[in-house]
């Protein structure tokens, strides 16, 4: 990693801020992109009214921020408690922006087709990008998956992006990569569809360009370690906790912020820039994976 004058400016901010650089060159020629990612806002935890707020707060801010659209990484309400899912279908009016969800741990498909959106698996386009949302939580674990049926569709999505000349940035809740002690452990098994869903994005290595997801609750915690991809898993809406991952020496990167919050994305132009929005404050953190 490589210091530079963001890095420094950065350093000396009032706020913490955080710069790491990579190359990104499947997100090169591609013109800036602007969007909100969001991830386990938790409606209804403990039948306690902070959830509510906090998404609330956040739609708020979010309304008043640059970016073209808002991603839902999961678990959109606790615990499946159906009654706050006409709640959150509420909050949802107030968004001033598109936003498109997918369902967590903690969302039944049932539910979520019932009051979210009829269909789980699909996929958005905006700015030259396809959005690839991946339905991958199970309600009794913790653990991912990708579905023989779900590896043949996501291969007829890449196959469509490729004819458009889209680049591919892949959405779900677990995260694919691999992850131990001191990290959650909570991913896609090889024998659950991570090995599959490894081959096809190498077959499409310069075409997709991240990996975004929910699930666990530590703010921004990522790797880019196969090839050009870069593959992080965003803060929550509700809560977040710090696991020291640095002071245990684990592999990838992560930023020094655990407040609850949300993520300001910025994809083009060779990079990916995420910036750590933190409820009511000025933005705190920042990945950034470029051509440099």
């Amino acid at each position: 990693m490589s210091l530079n004058r963001r890095t420094l400016l950065a350093a000396a901010a009032a706020l913490p801020a955080l710069s790491f650089s990579r190359r990104l060159f499947a997100a090169e020629g591609l013109p800036a992109l602007r969007f909100i990612v969001v991830s386990d806002t938790h409606l209804g935890k403990g039948d306690s009214p902070s959830p509510g707020r906090n998404w609330s707060k956040a739609i708020d801010e979010i309304n008043g921020l640059p970016g073209e659209f808002v991603l839902h990484l999961g678990d959109v309400v606790d615990s499946g408690r159906e009654p706050y899912y006409p709640q959150y279908a509420e909050f949802r009016t107030k968004l001033k922006k598109p936003i498109h969800e997918i369902p967590g741990n903690h969302d039944p498909d049932d539910l979520f087709r019932k009051y979210v959106s009829a269909q789980i698996d699909r996929s958005v386009d905006y700015g030259g990008v396809r959005f690839v949302l991946l339905g991958n939580a199970h309600r009794d674990s913790h653990l991912g998956f990708v579905t023989p049926a779900q590896l043949a569709w996501l291969a007829e999505q890449f196959a469509e992006a490729a004819a458009k000349n889209l680049r591919i940035v892949l959405c779900s809740h677990v995260p694919a990569h691999t992850n131990a002690h001191p990290d959650r452990g909570w991913h896609v098994k090889p024998a659950d569809g991570q090995t599959g869903l490894y081959e096809l994005i190498d077959k499409h290595a310069d075409r997709v360009v991240a990996l975004l997801h929910g699930h666990f609750h530590n703010g921004v915690r990522g790797w880019q370690d196969r090839r050009r991809l870069v593959e992080v898993v965003l803060p929550s809406v509700l809560y977040n906790q710090d696991r020291g991952w640095k002071q245990k020496g684990a592999a990838g990167f992560v930023l020094d912020e655990f407040r609850p919050g949300y993520t300001l994305a910025t994809l083009g132009e060779g990079k990916l820039t995420l910036e750590y929005k933190v409820l009511g404050a000025e933005v705190n953190g920042r990945y950034e994976a470029e051509v440099g």
